[in-house]
């Protein structure tokens, strides 16, 4: 696992061995070993049949140009045919056995990847950039199908290939014959690789700005009001056409050093074959080969230099797809911040009493935000907190569905601690209505359904009744099939904070947290959500997160926090004949309130 001082990013630099990153990726092929292994049989059989056609063309040239009567060759001619079925046959067999061991990787490291980033904390979530790591999984989830696919269809069935052509040439002929061919690829093995190197520095600029220009379309997109509500349209194209241009100018040197690439790679080819063709012509003046063994170590050089030809894209894209491995185990190796103790038991929730005891936290250690909080919500009560931005209310309804865990103190649901059970337990027994509700672009029955993907058609009505969003529904076209667009963003703030009290609701938890549920929201709106927040508080323990104070009058008790601590506690009557914080807050939203009306009004 890595270490915990070092944290991912969506461009790493390299962090292991590529030994170790095969090693990590390698369970995933072990389901089809034995598809492997058939496949590389039929790879073998290919290889053979191939190095076979230019025997037989030799033994063709050889019997057509003998001395005599010409007689058609009908049993090499069979042969010749029959060997060209046969490497097509088994080249296909290869394919066919393969295609199920890449696709299925595939399909497993993606869901592996996807699983694990879904148990990554909280943390990790809110520092990634979404657009990059978007691309680094797709990347990652594909790396090991490219690389198996250039190892068994370009890498491996070449090295089998010259081995068996240096093999025939050994037996039969003179040992010059094996130098060329060794010395032409030898050479062209190393330019290749030399001037690929080169060129891999443009890629990976190309990699990163597409990357970056990605990653910044994307924000733009996402924040698609907060552009429209500044005008900053042309600034966000600005920004991407900016890091495009720079993603332009490393294409383009990418494509003309491609050229040099191929001009090189041509001349070596060609300098090879006239080499050996001089050597081969010269024996057969002088008596020493055939014509047809001419055309066979002919045959044999262009034969190693047809893939040889792909080997500078191969070997860029087997170390992209090294380094893309890399960024793929790096992801898989971070480790979540909450984790399950391993003999963790699930919650028991009976009444649902919440406590906090003593708890300390803090986002980063130079900052606490928590200093010693403790109260406590009996089962069936209300608990409202309230407070100036930065206080840590929205910190208490994080720590209690345990997206982090706390640095001192505990949290206990019913008597149990919670950083002592499952986390899957803990938040099957709460349900939260959250200050901003971000929905799935699906239907609204889909977003409803979420909170519980069992419930029938007739529970998902009645929650959304219970939510007074049911008659809303009713009247849209599409009724429950009606779409709400990205985010959520075809409906209204009221609408969606309905759509969240109905999932609270569906969810059927015993605790319920209301965080900020009415903020965003108008007073007739307010009025209308807080009718069916008391329906849906009803019998259930409850922690408001409030800023608007009219919204928690009827609580059980209110907290008051400023600067991580519990400034004051009591009933609303209580707080306000104390003549402390919160009658002032109180008063100052009252005259807001009044000025607001007398604004409307006029």
């Amino acid at each position: 696992m890595m270490p915990p001082g070092q944290r991912y990013t969506e461009l790493p630099s390299q962090r292991h061995s590529h030994l170790h990153n095969l090693r990590a990726l390698a369970p995933y092929l072990w389901e089809y070993r034995g598809r492997v292994l058939a496949a590389l049989i039929c790879l073998l059989l290919a290889k053979l049949a191939g190095v076979g056609v230019p025997l037989l063309l030799k033994d063709l040239v050889d019997a057509l140009g003998a001395h005599g009567p010409l007689t058609l060759p009908v049993a090499l001619l069979a042969a010749y045919g029959g060997v060209k079925i046969a490497a097509t046959v088994f080249n296909e067999l290869r394919d066919t056995l393969f295609a199920a061991v890449r696709f299925r990787a595939v399909r497993r490291i993606t869901i592996r990847t996807v699983e694990h980033l879904h148990r990554l904390s909280l943390r990790f979530h809110l520092e990634r950039r979404t657009g990059a790591l978007t691309r680094d999984l797709q990347r990652g989830s594909q790396s090991l199908s490219t690389l198996l696919n250039y190892l068994v269809f370009s890498v491996l069935p070449a090295a089998i290939e010259l081995a068996l052509i240096c093999g025939v040439l050994l037996l039969h002929y003179d040992v010059v014959f094996v130098l060329i061919v060794l010395g032409a690829i030898g050479v062209y093995v190393a330019f290749t690789l030399a001037m690929t190197n080169w060129r891999i520095e443009f890629r990976h600029d190309m990699n990163r700005l597409e990357s970056q220009a990605q990653n910044e379309a994307v924000d733009g997109l996402i924040n698609y009001e907060t552009v429209k509500y500044f005008g900053n349209e042309r600034l966000e194209l600005a920004r991407c056409d900016a890091t495009l241009a720079r993603w332009e100018q490393a294409s383009v040197g990418s494509q003309n050093t491609l050229a040099l690439l191929n001009f090189g790679q041509g001349m070596i080819i060609a300098l090879g074959v006239t080499l050996m063709m001089f050597v081969a012509a010269q024996q057969v003046v002088d008596g020493r080969m055939s014509i047809g063994d001419l055309v066979l170590v002919n045959a044999f050089l262009l034969q190693l230099f047809i893939p040889l030809n792909f080997l500078g894209v191969v070997y860029r894209m087997i170390r992209y797809t090294l380094a893309d491995m890399d960024s793929l185990v790096a992801l898989l190796e971070e480790r979540p911040e909450v984790v399950d103790a391993p003999d963790a038991p699930a919650l028991q929730v009976g009444a649902g009493e919440v406590r906090f005891e003593d708890v300390r936290f803090a986002y980063q250690p130079q900052r606490p935000i928590l200093h010693g909080v403790s109260f406590s919500i009996a089962p069936g009560h209300t608990v409202a907190v309230v407070g100036a931005s930065g206080a840590g209310k929205s910190t208490l309804a994080r720590l209690l569905f345990r997206f982090y865990d706390v640095q001192g103190g505990r949290i206990l649901i019913d008597g149990q601690d919670i950083a002592g059970v499952t986390q899957d337990s803990l938040r099957a027994a709460i349900g939260i209505v959250p200050q901003d509700t971000v929905l799935f672009n699906e239907s609204l029955a889909y977003n409803l359904r979420y909170a519980r993907p069992d419930a029938s058609d007739a529970e998902i009505a009645e929650a959304a009744r219970l939510a007074q969003l049911h008659a809303f529904i009713a009247s849209l076209p599409q009724g429950y099939a009606t779409l709400v667009g990205e985010r959520g963003l075809k409906l209204s703030g009221g609408e969606k904070q309905r759509v969240a009290i109905a999932r609270a609701i569906l969810k059927r938890p015993r605790i319920l947290v209301f965080d900020e549920a009415t903020s965003s929201l108008d007073s007739r709106a307010e009025q209308a959500i807080l009718h069916a927040l008391h329906s849906a508080a009803r019998g259930h323990t409850t922690l408001v997160i409030a800023h608007r104070l009219s919204t928690i009058v009827d609580a059980d008790e209110i907290l008051v926090m400023e600067g991580g601590h519990i400034s004051e506690r009591g009933t609303h009557a209580e707080l306000l004949a104390r003549g402390g914080q919160y009658a002032e807050l109180w008063a100052l939203q009252q005259r807001e309130r009044a000025d607001a009306a007398g604004e409307a009004l006029a």
